[in-house]
Formats: structure tokens, sequence, C-alpha cells
């Protein structure tokens, strides 16, 4: 009667707090997976969830299952590891590195998720903001790169992730904090801080401000996402970074957020070896990543 489907979609539906984040964390329609709940209330003969409440709220029978879930799904999950294992080595090695500072915020949280369930693969990083990390992935020196740029070539495959919105944060006194978007041109006339990396890989250079032909004022660097926030806030310049970066320092009142235009959305990916994409471990690392950031980070979407 019960489906191990039925329990993960709940799950989900605890997790993400809405029926739309559901379907979509589980490529479902959402005419499938309205079809799929009310088939199994009906087979209980009980609702298992208060509909037109957000987040989610459960009644008695959905919080029984909800539980059996939380029993069930991690043994479940467990044995198909151990299945997994048999079939190939999972002694496999996973070196990475990235191109985006904020993503220590979620890559390292994932990654410590990761090894609970993958203890033997071997854990290796590098930075990446010194070298060209495509071809070193390619001959072998890397096994996965973070990037949101796609360079196409026949031997790599990019897994995506997810979606984010780069937006401009500045000071709660600036100008700019009082309209409704940034134009280029708003750009032109500010200091621009970013992380110690080539402006040309900067996504509010390549696909906002150099179409349109603007460059900023000045530039300053800083090492991390805090030292950017704090000196926006302090009114020494304007800074654009992924909405998941910066929500908790624009909530608290440090600086304001802006939308990029009409909004400039960018896509997450795993960049791995063609030959390899089939690999247990890999996936499993997709997997992972894809979950830790839908429940953790705020304001992305699947991708």
């Amino acid at each position: 009667m019960i489906e191990i489907k039925h329990l993960r979609t709940l799950t989900v539906l605890r997790d993400t707090g809405s029926l739309t984040a559901t379907a979509n964390t589980l490529c479902l329609t959402q005419s499938a997976l309205s079809h799929q709940l009310k088939d199994l209330e009906q087979r209980l003969g009980g609702q298992l969830f208060l509909r037109k409440t957000r987040p989610v709220k459960f009644t008695a029978e959905g919080e029984i299952l909800l539980n059996l879930a939380d029993s069930i799904i991690p043994q479940l999950t467990q044995a198909e590891h151990e299945l997994a294992n048999i079939k190939q080595d999972a002694n496999g090695r996973l070196h990475m590195a990235i191109e985006c500072h904020s993503c220590f915020q979620w890559l390292m949280p994932a990654l410590k998720e990761y090894q609970i369930h993958w203890p033997s693969v071997t854990l290796d990083f590098s930075s990446g903001f010194g070298f060209d990390l495509i071809p070193a992935l390619a001959c072998g020196e890397l096994d996965l790169v973070i990037t949101s740029d796609i360079q196409p070539r026949s031997e790599i495959h990019y897994e995506p992730l997810f979606d984010f919105e780069m937006r401009l944060i500045v000071s709660v006194n600036s100008p700019l904090a009082n309209k409704a978007y940034i134009t280029p041109q708003d750009i032109a006339e500010q200091t621009m801080l970013s992380y110690p990396v080539q402006k040309s890989r900067l996504d509010v250079v390549k696909h906002f401000l150099q179409p349109a032909g603007f460059e900023p004022k000045a530039w300053k660097q800083a090492d991390n996402t805090l030292m950017l926030v704090q000196m926006v806030s302090a009114g020494l310049g304007v800074a654009a970074l992924p909405n998941w970066a910066i929500h908790d320092f624009a909530r608290q009142g440090l600086v304001v957020s802006k939308p990029l235009g009409k909004g400039l959305w960018r896509r997450l990916f795993a960049a791995i070896r063609a030959s390899e994409q089939q690999r247990h471990y890999l996936q499993a690392f997709f997997a992972t990543a894809r979950q830790q950031c839908q429940q953790h980070l705020e304001g992305i979407q699947s991708a």
C-alpha cells in the first residue's frame, strides 16, 4: 500500500515546504505530484497535510508516515550504497576545484554530508583561482570543477546543480538603494568590489556590463564574502554576489540587495570527464549537493 516513492515525496514536501518546490525537486509536474498524493490519501482514507498552508502543515497521519520515512529511507540509502560498492570500486578519488569564492558557503557542508555515506572516496580540494580548471579536468589533474561557465568540449560533461540570481549589494545610504533595479550605467559611476579573480571571469562583467559597454569607475578586491559585505556596508563600493550568499546580510539590514536589470540568473554546474559520468560516487555527490543546497540556500531554483 505504502511505497518508497510516497515516503520520499513526503520528506521532500516537508523539507521544501511547498508543492511547487517538491515537484521541481522530484522532476515531476504539479499534476503528477497531486495525483500521487491524492492516490495515497485515498488508499489510507485520510488527509496527510493541510493544503494552502506555507510551510505545509502535516496531519497526524502525515506525521506517522514522516516518522516511518525517517526510519526507513536512511536504511534504504545505506543498502543502496553497499550494493553499489559491491559492483564497483568505491575507493575513488574526488579532487575538485571551484571558480566561485561564494561556493565555499554550501560546498563544505555538502562534502561533510557526502563523506558520511562515501567515506572511502578520497577528497582533495584546490581553490582554482590561479589556473585554468577545465583543461586540468580534461587531463586528469582534477576530477570535478564547480563552475557557472560552460566551455564546450566533447570530453567534458556539465551536470546542472541549481540556478541562482546575481544581485548587486549597496550601502543602505547609497542612492542606488532607492532604485527598483540596477542598470549598467549605474555601476559605471561606482567602485566595484570583487574577489581577487580576473575581471573577465566575473558574471557581472561578462553578462551585464561588457555587453552594454560599461566599466566601473574603479575596482577594489577583497578575499572573502564577509569582507566584501563589510566594505559595501561602510560605503566603500558595491558588489555583485549570488542571491543566496547575501540573503542573510540583506535581511539583517547591513546592505541593500538589488536586481541587475530584469534579473541576472546563472546556472551552477559540476563539470566532470564525460567518460566518468556514470560513476556512482560522482552521481552521489551531485545528489548530495542538490539536496543540501535546496534545503539550506535561499533564493535558488532547481536547474
